[in-house]
């Protein structure tokens, strides 16, 4: 089951690593509602609204391989 599990995983690795060319014009990481702090000597990048999207995406891809 593990096993299965990883694999899964390192497949999905791969297809996001082969695809990030196409994915970066999509613009995730750049949502609205994503939080954005600029200062003068840093600045501070939280993709909140990103981090939630993926993890309904992931969550309804995982639902459906359990069925």
């Amino acid at each position: 089951m593990i096993q299965k599990i990883l694999i899964i995983i390192g497949v999905f690795f791969i297809l996001v690593g082969l695809l990030y060319p196409f994915l970066k014009d999509l613009g995730l990481g750049r949502l609205p509602g994503d939080i954005v702090i600029k200062k003068e000597n840093s600045s501070f990048y939280f993709p909140i609204v990103t981090c939630i999207v993926v993890s309904i995406v992931v969550s309804l891809i995982l639902m459906f391989f359990r069925k």
